[in-house]
């Protein structure tokens, strides 16, 4: 027997072959996409995002859906930039759609392209403008021996929409809540006002999902600049750091009763713009947030602007990703099963 015959099979030509690196950032995987997929048209990663939704879902299924992927499955669709100073574009999957903006994925979509020399790296420093969906973003990744340690992010502007509000929900009561915009909006809320416990993820994703729908259903969402960005992606579970020099823990449940294994960099940039709204922080300090599995980012405010009406800030995130695979995904025309399907 020669197991190594198998590495010299291939695929019969009809089938579509889909090249991708495996990475993390914070434990939440992002799963990029080198080669095999179809070009998108759109003069913005907006209107590419509205294209893939309107065109390519069923593509999406195949890719990050079992039997490829799973529920907590992210991926990012790299591609070239929109705006005249970029250096990539990317479009988010997950396991409901397509996001807005990702800050773990723009952490490890930066350690992919710089490590595997798909855009050439510099040290001790290297800056990549990144076009997602939500806007530009800025990377500043460190490198050391041709490798990113570490990556620190400045995202787009965050805001708050809502202090202390509040809303009825089935088999809960009533759920306070904060409402902000970090890339996406979230809903925050104290774990402990609701008796979860940060660490029990079946509970937080049940009440995760509750929450989102009544908010989502009666209570308006909306963007100052762009229409598509107005929709409520994700509820943020918020506890006490396990560390004492760390300022708390985020548990954030998003997309389809998704968990973010990392502390959520566009969240971590929403509990910034609430911070700052409540006095708590001020320009320069540095909050560094748990996730449900013990990773951190460390967030601060480099900036403050306005976003329509609204006050905001201008967050900047740090954290650090690892490649963990390469591999090339095989879709047979005739594997109904292998369209996607999902089991939770």
């Amino acid at each position: 027997m020669d197991l190594r015959r198998a590495l010299e099979w291939g695929p019969p030509d009809h089938w579509m072959r889909v090249s991708v690196i495996e990475a993390h950032a914070g434990g939440e995987p992002f799963r990029v996409f080198i080669d095999g997929l179809p070009e998108i048209p759109g003069a913005t990663v907006l209107e590419k995002r509205r294209h893939a939704q309107q065109n390519l879902d069923n593509l999406r299924r195949a890719l990050v859906w079992e039997p490829r992927g799973h529920a907590d499955m992210y991926g990012g669709w790299p591609g070239p930039p929109t705006s005249a100073d970029g250096d990539l574009s990317v479009l988010f999957l997950h396991n409901e759609g397509f996001s807005t903006m990702c800050g773990h994925g723009i952490i490890a979509l930066s350690k992919v392209v710089l490590d595997t020399e798909i855009l050439s790296a510099t040290t001790p420093q290297t800056v990549l403008r990144v076009d997602t969906p939500a806007g530009q973003v800025e990377s500043t990744s460190v490198v050391r021996d041709s490798q990113v340690v570490s990556t620190t992010f400045k995202n787009v502007p965050s805001f708050v929409v809502g202090l202390d509000e509040t809303i009825d929900v089935p088999a809960i009561g009533e759920v306070r809540y904060d409402l902000a915009f970090g890339g996406a909006f979230y809903a925050i809320v104290d774990a402990s006002s609701l008796g979860l416990a940060l660490e029990d993820a079946s509970k937080l994703i049940a009440a995760g999902r509750s929450i989102k729908h009544e908010i989502a259903s009666r209570r308006p969402i909306a963007h100052p600049e762009a229409h598509d960005l107005g929709f409520l992606y994700g509820v943020i579970f918020t506890g006490a750091a396990i560390e004492p020099d760390n300022h708390s823990r985020n548990v954030c449940v998003f997309a389809d009763g998704e968990v973010d294994r990392s502390p959520t960099g566009t969240g971590v940039s929403s509990r910034l713009a609430i911070l700052h709204e409540r006095d708590e922080i001020s320009k320069g300090d540095r909050v560094t947030i748990e996730s449900i599995v013990g990773s951190t980012f460390t967030g601060r405010i480099v900036d403050t602007t306005t976003v329509g009406e609204h006050p905001a800030v201008v967050p900047e995130i740090e954290g650090s990703a690892h490649i963990t695979g390469r591999a090339e995904l095989w879709i047979d025309p005739d594997d109904v099963l292998g369209r996607g399907f999902l089991v939770r």
